[in-house]
């Protein structure tokens, strides 16, 4: 993995970045997925409000580039690989539901930080980045070089909702029949999971990002690594960051999702494994470097899929009011 958290700091850019000539070669190897059968380049031109305005994008693209953190997991799952995408998780191309959307094809990337001269080189018609945190200065780059589209001013940055997001890259794509469909199958499933599991109502999920140095970091309400609990219908905690070892009394709710560490080693800490929802096993565990991870960290209609189907067993145990019912260690699953 490239990160353990988002960055949210964009590296500055060189002065005469954009004087890159654009007419830079890309490889021959890079190239978008062909049209879906599904997908209509007669919705064309398109035009998407975001929070600096407008973009119009005149064709059907077919150089697509995510510059978002997540951007290329609602692509992907719309059946377009993009030339370039922004680093994240450096095991991403090998997600069970990566794979299947890749179909063999690469996964080229450009490195964590905004790199305006590796996005020219790609020769983009659309960039995507709804989830980033992108200025007036940034976007104003960005859309120099290909049509750009953000978020809108309705939330806060990095906190646009999956289904919005997904909607968004479909109306861009020239996908939107395929985008409703996966948002309705995703909301169906998980309504379906919720029906056959009332205990989850009212019951409060904390998610822990995990310790670092330390200090444990809580996944706010709006965060897209609790949509799985949210539309499963968890409560969240209010949001807190920089938990010592001595507040750990915060993670004493109903249940406890640990997100970045490995069951082993949160035992190892008295004040964690002395906890109520602990002892009780309550508790999942799942570190960064499993695919479940990176499907909360990614949150597409395909790794929402993927995420319901690991941690709905494990939920249901921890939930059924049972000690003795074990819930699976996730922290090693590794598929």
């Amino acid at each position: 993995m490239s990160s353990l958290s988002r960055r949210r700091l964009l590296t500055a850019a060189a002065a005469g970045v954009l004087a890159v000539a654009t007419s830079a070669c890309a490889s021959d190897e890079d190239s978008a997925a062909p049209a879906a059968s599904g997908s209509s380049s007669a919705a064309f031109p398109v035009t998407i409000e975001h929070k600096f305005g407008s973009t119009t994008i005149e064709q059907q693209p077919t150089r697509v580039v995510t510059v978002g953190w997540n951007d290329q997991d609602p692509t992907l799952a719309l059946g377009v690989v993009p030339v370039a995408t922004r680093e994240w998780f450096t095991e991403y191309p090998t997600y069970p539901w990566v794979k299947d959307s890749l179909g063999g094809k690469q996964l080229p990337t450009f490195s964590a930080e905004i790199n305006y001269e590796a996005i020219i080189k790609q020769q983009p018609d659309l960039i995507l980045a709804i989830y980033e945190t992108i200025n007036k200065e940034t976007y104003d780059k960005l859309s120099q070089i290909a049509p750009t589209v953000i978020q809108t001013a309705d939330y806060k940055d990095e906190e646009t909702p999956w289904d919005v997001q997904t909607l968004t890259i479909g109306k861009a794509l020239g996908r939107s029949t395929e985008a409703q469909a996966l948002v309705d199958r995703v909301k169906a499933k998980f309504e379906e999971a919720k029906t056959a599991n009332p205990q989850f109502a009212g019951k409060t999920l904390v998610a822990d990002f995990g310790p670092e140095k330390g200090e444990h970091w809580l996944l706010a309400e709006n965060d897209p690594r609790r949509t799985v609990f949210t539309l499963l219908g968890f409560g969240t905690q209010a949001e807190r960051d920089g938990i010592s070892e001595e507040r750990l009394d915060v993670l004493d709710k109903d249940v406890l999702m640990v997100t970045g560490a490995t069951k082993k080693d949160m035992l190892a800490s008295p004040a964690f494994s002395r906890l109520k929802v602990v002892t009780e096993d309550r508790t999942i565990y799942t570190s960064f470097e499993t695919p479940l991870s990176g499907a909360l960290s990614y949150g597409g209609p395909n790794a929402l899929l993927y995420a319901l189907d690991v941690l709905l067993p494990a939920l249901k145990n921890a939930t059924d009011g049972d000690p003795a019912t074990p819930v699976a260690d996730l922290s090693n699953q590794s598929s």
